[in-house]
């Protein structure tokens, strides 16, 4: 079962949310801080234009909160629940997993946040 075709997919492979082929980020790695937020301006593959208007991905700050959320309530359940870390030594591990995790946090945002506004276009994927 292939999830193409879906916003899931999008999100998760960082692709163009209108034909799922091309990249969205010019350099694969998040972790390349320089170019962690640097995006193609076009699609390569169907030339879907990302930037839909200036300053349209400030909307993906809010998107990072919930993503950052959902991060720490992980880290919180792991450290606090299965490793049995003391209240203390769990805030030190949500801090740590939201700065180790930031590139791939603001990432995710970005891709969902597009796909609010774009949708699958299965004549363009071809």
């Amino acid at each position: 079962m292939s999830l193409k075709g879906s916003k899931a997919y999008s999100i998760v492979t960082s692709t163009c949310p209108v034909c799922q082929s091309g990249k969205m980020y010019s350099n694969k790695n998040p972790y390349k801080i320089s170019e962690t937020l640097k995006m193609n301006e076009r699609c390569p593959h169907c030339d879907t234009k990302f930037k839909i208007e200036p300053s349209f991905f400030y909307g993906a700050m809010y998107v990072s909160y919930g993503v950052g959320i959902a991060f720490a309530v992980a880290a919180f359940i792991i450290s606090f629940f299965i490793l049995d870390l003391g209240r203390l030594n769990s805030f030190f591990v949500i801090i740590g997993t939201l700065v180790v995790f930031l590139p791939i946090i603001l990432r995710l945002s970005r891709n969902i946040w597009i796909n609010f506004f774009f949708k699958y276009d299965e004549k363009k994927a071809n």
